[in-house]
């Protein structure tokens, strides 16, 4: 691509590409131009990929992206995608990793001490990357550390997180057994939302721990998660208790654990959404 590449035209590639990370898909393969094949008619050897791994001709991606600019007017995307845009097409450490825990080991080590997003500079006291069983069948995504989660370092330790061990002991499981993460692995100010910008940065390492682990059900907890996931903005109470297919999982949204302590009368929504869930996982509630 060359590089005087017009500006709006770089953005919609980086959504592009970004788009297609999202989906897991992190290879990129150039095609030869025509001139520069076997003049015997075989294919180069960079063709030899399936082609949704392989980039269309420049041209044809450029009158693409300048039609949906077209559509949409603009494309939003974080100015860090503009800039790196090679970066997000880089293989990421953890390909080829067959062991889980190795595979996390390599995504936390990555993450860093992130600096990525406004987030660290507002007052987080540490990341907090997640918990749990990496060979996980059941994961929980929930939105944010709290100030108990920022101070252990662990998603979920506050009242909300004591709500949550019970809900999973109910199900016939213990903490130990399943995986909890957040969107974002640095404290909100205020515990405010999680905001888009803040959503988009962190969100792919969510993606990359839930593609290592694989889960067979997903839990979402609260708007933030399901709507990050279903990449919707419909209000939970649309779309709770019913069943989503995401990657090769299945999504169960569900009602935060916080939001219970304030309305308890939801409990039994919720009850009836881990039965759900139970049922696909094969689990028996625990016997009082």
């Amino acid at each position: 691509m060359p590089s005087t590449l017009d500006p709006e035209l770089r953005r919609a590639l980086a959504e592009r590409v970004r788009y297609y990370r999202e989906l897991g898909i992190y290879d990129f393969y150039r095609r030869e131009s025509r001139a520069a094949q076997s003049t015997e008619g075989a294919p180069a050897a960079s063709e030899t990929v399936p082609a949704f791994l392989s980039l269309t001709p420049s041209s044809t991606i450029e009158s693409e992206l300048r039609e949906e600019m077209a559509a949409r007017k603009s494309a939003v995307v974080p100015t860090k995608a503009e800039d790196n845009v090679l970066e997000i097409v880089t293989p990421k450490p953890e390909y080829g990793v067959a062991d889980p825990v190795a595979a996390l080991k390599l995504i936390r080590e990555d993450l860093g001490d992130c600096t990525r997003c406004k987030l660290h500079e507002q007052g987080r006291k540490q990341i907090v990357f997640g918990v749990g069983n990496p060979r996980a069948e059941l994961m929980f995504v929930g939105e944010g550390p709290g100030a108990d989660e920022d101070a252990q370092g662990e998603p979920f330790v506050g009242r909300a997180g004591q709500l949550l061990n019970n809900m999973i002991k109910a199900m016939g499981l213990r903490r130990e057994d399943v995986y909890i993460a957040n969107v974002v692995k640095c404290r909100p100010p205020e515990n405010r939302l999680p905001e888009k910008d803040e959503i988009t940065t962190c969100s792919p390492f969510l993606m990359r721990q839930i593609d290592t682990i694989k889960p067979k059900v997903i839990c979402t907890l609260g708007s933030c998660s399901a709507q990050t996931l279903l990449q919707t903005t419909q209000g939970i109470s649309k779309f709770r208790g019913e069943w989503f297919d995401f990657r090769a999982a299945k999504l169960m949204p569900t009602y935060h654990p916080a939001y219970l302590l304030r309305n308890p009368g939801a409990k039994p929504e919720v009850w009836k959404d881990l039965q759900k869930v139970m049922a696909v996982l094969g689990l028996q509630p625990k016997k009082r």
